[in-house]
C-alpha cells in the first residue's frame, strides 16, 4: 500500500525536461516532479504526492479532508 500526501504548489519551474514544483504540506515544503500533472494543475492547486512526485491533482476540499484524517491518525499514534 502506498500512501499519498496532498499539497499546495507553492512555485514551478523547468529543470532541464522535467517540470519540477516547490510544495506546501502545511507549513513544511518540498521540492517535487510535476512532470506527471504538467498542464493539469498551476501554482495554488492541490495535488497528491508520493515518493516526491505528484501523480494527480486533487480539489482543495478533498485536501483538506485527507490532512485532516492523516492528523488524526498522527494523534492517535501518539496517545498512551
Amino acid at each position: 500500500m502506498c500512501l499519498g500526501v496532498p499539497g499546495r504548489i507553492a512555485s514551478m519551474k523547468t529543470d532541464g525536461t522535467l517540470l519540477m514544483g516547490v510544495v506546501d504540506f502545511g507549513g513544511a515544503t518540498r521540492e517535487v516532479c510535476l512532470s506527471y500533472v504538467e498542464g493539469d494543475a498551476g501554482i495554488g492547486d492541490y495535488v497528491l504526492v508520493h515518493a516526491g512526485f505528484a501523480i494527480s491533482t486533487i480539489d482543495e476540499d478533498e485536501a483538506h479532508r485527507t490532512l485532516e484524517l492523516l492528523a488524526g491518525l498522527s494523534e492517535s499514534a501518539d496517545a498512551p
